[in-house]
Order: C-alpha cells, then structure tokens, then sequence
C-alpha cells in the first residue's frame, strides 16, 4: 500500500476533539491504561484512514509508557535477560510496523473492529488474568520466546499492549511486580518506538493530528496523576471497557454492515 496518505483536515472541530480524546486518554492512562480504546477511534472520527490512524496514534499515546518507565527506571533488573529482551521487542516493533504497511488499507478495516474488541476483552480480563497466571504457572524459560510475538502485536496496532507484556512478564518470571511492573514499561516503550521510526521514515504518521494529540496527552497524564489518589481505578476500567464495547460495536456497523 502506499503509505503517504492524506490526511486530516485540522479545523478547530477536528482539533477539539484530538486534543479532547488525547486530554482524557491521557487521563485513562495515568489511572488505568487503555487510552488507546478513545485515542484511535478519535483519530478514525476526524478522517485518518485506519493505518494512518493507527500509526499517528501509536506515536500520540507512547509518551505515558515512556514516562512511566523513565520513573521506575531503577526497578528494572540488570542482568542479560533484560538486555535480550530490549533486541527482541526491538525486532517485533519493527516487523509489527512494517507487517501493518504491508496491509491493504481495505483488509486493515475489516480488521478493525475485531482489534477493538480483543483489546477491550483484554483490557477487561487484565487484573483477573495476571491474577490466575501470578498463582498458576511458572514457565520461565518461555519469555524470550513469548516476546516476539507480543511485541509483533504491539508495533501492528498496540491496544492492550501493556496488559499482554505484563501478563507474560508474570507468567515467566518471579520478580516482584513493580520490577515487573518497569519492565512491562521499558518494553512497551521500546515496542512502540521501534514501530513509530519505521511509521516516520514511510511518511505514514499525520503529524498535525499527531502534534494536537499529543499535546492533549500530556496534559491529561498530568492532570491523571493527580485523581489517582480520588478516582477508584475499577470504576475507570469498568467505564473504559463500555467505551471500547460500543467503539467495537460501532465500527462494527460502520466497516461490516453499513
């Protein structure tokens, strides 16, 4: 496909509502995780074509991870395994990006509704599966290969990204879950880099959606780490999961059925 594709028209409507999507999931984010459930579609609502959304949103959304793994920095373990880590989220960002380049934009459509709702299930499921993984399993040798694919996913479309790495940190590993917790951080940050310098150098990211996002992001992290403390997570990640079921249900009817 060819990846240099119009993009948005930022009119101060457009701009609203990237900068309001950006502002909550940010928000989202800081609280529970899941912004990009609001972010993408946002993204869809002012005109992106779905790779192009996807790609500007993987760049607007990768400041949360990035910041939350500069902070926890030194929960990170320091021993080879970690190191291995890095390369091979490293490589499955990049073959996730260039995976989803590679995708026709009619076909990445048809897939979109069904990414939404995986996430959604994903995101939903999280605390209770790292739960019965944390009690069940114990498959340390299984990490380096189990990150690859994950990190696959993550530079094709990313949603519930951090909920899929720190299940698979859990299950593979016995450090303590903030040192799990870092590392879920470290990888996701790198995954999504690697995926957003391919997504930059083909000309895919529409940088004026991206920027206003962006911004939008930033100001919503800030102002989400501050209702940590007031907002129950649970009731954010009950309202998160209702908005990535309609957002399926919604480019459900829109992509397959209208």
């Amino acid at each position: 496909m060819n990846a240099k594709t119009e993009g948005a028209i930022l009119d101060f409507a457009n701009a609203a509502i990237l900068i309001g999507a950006g502002f909550l999931g940010g928000i989202m984010n800081a609280l529970a995780g899941g912004a990009t459930l609001l972010t993408f579609p946002a993204m869809l609502l002012v005109g992106l074509p779905p790779v192009v959304a996807t790609a500007s949103n993987a760049l607007a959304v990768t400041p949360g991870h990035t910041m939350a793994a500069i902070a926890d920095r030194t929960m990170v373990p320091r021993d080879r395994s970690v190191v291995v880590g890095l390369l091979l989220t490293t490589i499955g960002g990049l073959l996730g990006a260039l995976l989803l380049l590679a995708t026709s934009e009619r076909f990445f459509t048809l897939l979109v509704p069904a990414l939404i709702a995986a996430a959604t299930i994903l995101f939903g499921l999280g605390p209770r599966l790292q739960k019965i993984i944390a009690h069940r399993f114990n498959a340390t040798g299984a990490r380096s290969g189990l990150l690859l694919p994950v990190s696959i996913y993550g530079g094709y479309f990313g949603a519930g990204l951090g909920v899929m790495l720190l299940a698979l940190l859990t299950l593979t590993g016995t450090e303590p879950l903030r040192a799990l917790n870092a590392l879920k951080n470290l990888y996701a940050t790198v995954a999504a880099l690697a995926g957003v310098v391919i997504f930059a150098l083909s000309g895919t990211i529409d940088w004026p959606s991206t920027l206003v996002m962006l911004v939008g992001a930033l100001a919503g992290g800030f102002a989400g780490g501050k209702l940590v403390g007031v907002l129950p997570s649970s009731a954010v990640r009950a309202a998160i999961v209702m908005l990535g079921s309609f957002m399926t249900l919604v480019y459900a009817w829109r992509f397959w059925f209208a």
